[in-house]
């Protein structure tokens, strides 16, 4: 950062020289840029320069040429450092966006260093159909093990759009311990795309991840589309992840330990209606059976009496009748009884 401080202040060993020439050009991408730097001729053993600094890296040397004419040429995939009539061009052809930066023209003669003129160039993307990336807030607090949903809604306006292919959307968490942010999901199909009722123009797509949480899962969440050479970050949603303390697991034991009563006492209740019916069952077939049996196990007992009958003898009766009457007996009771 000193050295860059340096150049804008056109330090120049030690002594201070004019300030440098700062512009600033933007294009799009695709297009063809020139930048230009005076040759001053006059100074025949000085050699100049075109170096890039783009924000985040080490200075980019570009091309070089002597101040005299001279036909060499330094040439880069799209990228050309040459000499022309009292200047020392750079062409940059086919822009891309990573182009980029600050381009400087130094000028070095021995051990003296100035910087001529500095050009900020800006290489404009196409523009990105998007409007609005909304996220909303999870209402409650979590607790671990609890499954939960994030939904991002991606408001375009796709007739806007100059960029063909699809969206990518990415997941960033940051932890509650400000640590760096972390890629935790990538997906490029949306769940549901609709236009909006209010406005034909904007489309709505809805993007959803889902997990179950854990004590570690606590932060801040935030949804990113990546478009256009573009990344748009949404507003973020917090999770707000509680561990069960002490008093909830005393809970949640009391009330397991009056589920499992209630289920111990319901199976106690269930045996003893099923032992209850299945005597009450057994007794009955019982009586039926010994009914029958008893039936086929009685028998009938008959017992004669005979009285003993004095047979009077008369002389009137024939000798016949007199001996038939002692070889009979006649039957005056009969009684009967069941003997088991």
């Amino acid at each position: 950062m000193l050295i860059v401080f340096y150049m804008l202040l056109g330090f120049r060993a030690g002594r201070c020289t004019d300030y440098v020439f700062f512009g600033t050009k933007t294009t799009g991408v695709g297009e063809n840029v020139t930048l230009t730097c005076e040759r001053p001729t006059s100074e025949y053993e000085a050699t100049l320069y075109w170096i890039r600094i783009v924000s985040g890296s080490w200075p980019e040397f570009m091309g070089g040429t002597f101040t005299f004419d001279y036909d060499g040429v330094n040439t880069t995939p799209h990228i050309t450092a040459k000499q022309e009539p009292g200047t020392f061009i750079l062409e940059i052809s086919q822009t891309r966006l990573s182009d980029t930066g600050l381009y400087y023209c130094i000028k070095v003669d021995q051990l003296d260093m100035d910087f001529l003129n500095a050009t900020f160039l800006k290489i404009k993307g196409p523009e990105t159909a998007i409007t609005d990336i909304i996220q909303v807030p999870q209402s409650g607090p979590l607790h671990p093990g609890n499954p939960v949903t994030l939904q991002c809604s991606v408001l375009s306006n796709p007739e806007n759009s100059a960029c063909p292919g699809n969206d990518s959307v990415f997941w960033f968490s940051t932890r509650s311990d400000n640590s760096h942010p972390n890629l935790i999901y990538a997906d490029g199909n949306s769940d549901k795309c609709e236009r909006s009722p209010e406005v034909s123009s904007t489309q709505k797509c809805v993007y959803s991840f889902s997990k179950n949480v854990s004590s570690s899962d606590a932060g801040s969440y935030y949804c990113a589309v990546a478009t256009c050479g573009h990344i748009i970050f949404g507003n973020g949603i917090k999770l707000d992840v509680k561990g069960l303390n002490m008093w909830d697991l005393q809970k949640a034991n009391t009330v397991l330990f009056i589920l499992c009563a209630a289920l111990a006492t319901s199976l106690i209740v269930i045996a003893f209606l099923i032992y209850t019916i299945k005597k009450k069952t057994s007794s009955c077939w019982c009586d039926v059976g010994t009914g029958s049996g008893d039936q086929h196990s009685q028998q009938t007992v008959v017992v004669y009496s005979a009285p003993n009958i004095t047979s009077r003898k008369s002389s009137k009766l024939p000798q016949r009748s007199e001996k038939a009457a002692e070889g009979g007996t006649v039957y005056t009771d009969v009684s009967a009884s069941a003997v088991q």
